[in-house]
């Protein structure tokens, strides 16, 4: 196909910085967490139903399997806490984990079965952390 052609010859020509743009772009698109694998989320389909648009999204809102945590807020007291908490559960180091905390409200981990996000949100609630289930 010329057009997917023309795409790769593009994305390869961008720099290392604007590679990084992008790859944090296409994240959030796809509606995945900034620290998850780039991989991660990308089975058979899931760019289909990435692009499938409204329509896909009205269908997901009916029957929601998947939940992202995000922390709202959180007491400055706490941060030490909560920033142990995101390094626990995301495998991030510590300044990574810091800059992520610092950058609230933001999601922390995305598409998680409900069960996994509400055992998370409850952790990060406990270190002093408003969250919220997406």
């Amino acid at each position: 196909d010329p057009k997917l052609s023309r795409i790769a010859d593009e994305l390869l020509a961008l720099s290392s910085a604007e590679l990084d743009d992008y790859s944090a772009l296409m994240r959030l698109k796809l509606r995945l967490s900034l620290t998850s694998n780039p991989a991660a989320g990308l089975g058979p389909g899931a760019a289909g139903d990435a692009a499938s648009g409204s329509a896909g999204a009205e269908e997901a809102a009916a029957v929601k399997t998947a939940f992202d945590v995000k922390i709202e807020k959180y007491d400055a007291a706490a941060k030490i806490k909560i920033i142990k908490e995101v390094r626990a559960m995301t495998d991030l180091g510590l300044k990574e984990a810091k800059e992520l905390v610092e950058k609230a409200p933001v999601v922390v981990r995305a598409g998680l079965p409900k069960e996994e996000a509400e055992a998370l949100a409850a952790k990060l609630k406990a270190a002093g952390a408003a969250v919220a289930l997406e």
